[in-house]
């Protein structure tokens, strides 16, 4: 059984300020979230949360509706009296960047309310909220000097994805962001990286002397990263049919695995270490030309199907969705990193909606060791060596590798070592939102995106963005609803002589 670690600190008493209080994120995601820190004894003793809506709501209603979405979303057993200690220190404000006054008030509001609750001044604000409000709050934060750090006190920025949507729109949003806060300030969130399955393929590679000498072009042959879902676009036909699969996926989930799965080992474990290097990764990205773009890219779309006993419309019949659309719900691509330990190793990238499998994993293919001590073993029906990082369904790390068939004859088959996190660790579940909001409220940004980073993932994908939408409706391929999405994928792979890892 694994040991005892030493107990998580505290964090010091802050204001926990949610912008978009009242909507989706905030009673889907954050509020469970926050109910969990609190359940596990990491919220601060002196600690208050602050939603802010546009409109005036009372105190009881907010967390009349809090409370609701607490149990409806909530990923353990809600005890009675944790949730009302939590929601009891809710207070809502109105406040709207459209109306400047009111951030005016918002300031006053805050603080009073600091001084009764005793938190010192510290502050995190969390914009949950749709991306086109981030930088008009910002500003007006900025205006009132509530993003200021006076007396030794904390303020911080917590900013959701997606940061931008393009290179273009991630930069003017970056300089602007920069020049009201300091870039240590600033916390752009991923839930895919407070999962912690991605967080351990650090502790995977460089606290075991096992992996890193053999992580390099020299014995990998390949890399998979894989993000499928099952569920359809749902009731976000606008955002969806303005965003696509690319936009939505690949620069930030996708990106997020192939950076800690490709990047250098930093010369220490902390924040700047980390993602300098984690930024250096993805800055070696090899920008494709547009035709290297459209060749080494398939894009599509889904049809009618069912997935499982669920029938899925056609995408393009979905509500608010152009009849005519080119957006693509299925994106893969393939990609090399320009640098000494990954030149001549392709990572390929695939992410949909409405497929037959929900699975996100990362699979590193090593190569084939030579045969001729088994001459007569046909290769084919050797195994391929893989180690697959399972990030969701199932959290864990598997081992594919070759061995002797009991007997007299020398028979081979593939075998398979599997480590799952629920067999050997027990875990309350989770949002995926509490280890990142924790570290917000501690000041550890180690697992956000740098300015830096940001702007280089958006670098890597807008060839194929351009690209993409010059050609419209061609190439643009159908696939059925439930399938593995577009059968043209494996033609990425197989050119190459490999082929995509069976999901299943």
């Amino acid at each position: 059984m694994p040991s005892d670690q030493p107990a998580w600190k505290k964090p010091e008493p802050c204001s926990f300020v949610i912008f978009g209080a009242s909507g989706d994120l905030a009673h889907r995601l954050v509020i469970p979230a926050l109910y969990n820190l609190a359940a596990t004894g990491l919220l601060p003793d002196k600690f208050c949360v602050v939603g802010i809506t546009r409109k005036t709501t009372s105190n009881e209603a907010l967390r009349d509706s809090l409370m609701k979405g607490l149990r409806e979303f909530a990923t353990r057993p809600v005890e009675d009296e944790t949730a009302e200690r939590l929601l009891n220190c809710v207070t809502c404000i109105a406040a709207d960047p459209g109306e400047p006054a009111s951030f005016d008030r918002m300031e006053a509001q805050l603080d009073e309310l600091e001084a009764i609750r005793q938190t010192g001044g510290n502050r995190l604000f969390y914009l949950a909220t749709p991306p086109d409000a981030f930088a008009p709050i910002a500003r007006q934060l900025g205006r009132t000097g509530m993003l200021s750090q006076p007396n030794g006190t904390w303020r911080r920025l917590v900013i959701e994805k997606p940061f931008g949507t393009d290179l273009a729109s991630a930069k003017a949003l970056n300089a602007e962001l920069l020049g009201i806060v300091d870039e240590h300030q600033i916390y752009r969130i991923d839930h895919y990286l407070g999962k912690e399955t991605v967080q351990n393929i650090l502790v995977l590679r460089f606290a075991n002397g096992m992996f890193e000498p053999i992580w390099n072009r020299n014995h990998i042959d390949h890399v998979q990263i894989t993000v499928d879902e099952k569920l359809d676009v749902g009731h976000r036909g606008g955002f969806y049919d303005a965003t696509g699969a690319l936009r939505d996926m690949v620069p930030n989930h996708l990106f997020q695995l192939l950076s800690l799965v490709a990047m250098e080992p930093p010369i220490r474990f902390d924040a700047h270490s980390v993602r300098a290097e984690k930024a250096d990764v993805l800055a070696a990205i090899q920008v494709p030309s547009e035709s290297e773009a459209l060749r080494n890219s398939v894009r599509g779309q889904y049809r009618a199907g069912r997935v499982d006993d669920v029938e899925i419309g056609d995408y393009r019949s979905t509500g608010e969705v152009d009849p005519g659309s080119t957006t693509e719900t299925y994106a893969a691509l393939k990609l090399t990193i320009d640098n000494w330990r990954w030149a001549g190793v392709p990572f390929y990238l695939r992410t949909g909606k409405a497929l037959g499998v929900k699975r996100t994993e990362v699979a590193i293919k090593f190569k084939q060791a030579p045969f001729a001590m088994f001459s007569c073993t046909p290769v084919e029906t050797l195994a391929q060596n893989y180690l697959v990082i399972g990030v969701a369904p199932t959290e864990g790390i598997a081992l594919q590798f070759n061995t002797k068939v009991p007997g007299p004859a020398i028979r081979i088959d593939g075998v398979e070592m599997k480590f799952r996190y629920k067999d050997y660790f027990k875990a309350e579940p989770s949002t995926g939102y509490e280890t990142l909001i924790y570290d917000c409220m501690i000041g550890d940004n180690i697992l956000f995106q740098r300015a830096d980073s940001v702007e280089a993932g958006w670098k890597a994908v807008q060839p194929f963005l351009d690209v993409w939408k010059k050609a419209g409706a061609d190439g643009l391929l159908g696939y059925e609803a439930g399938s593995e999405g577009p059968a043209e994928a494996n033609t990425l792979l197989t050119r190459d002589g490999r082929s995509w890892r069976k999901l299943g």
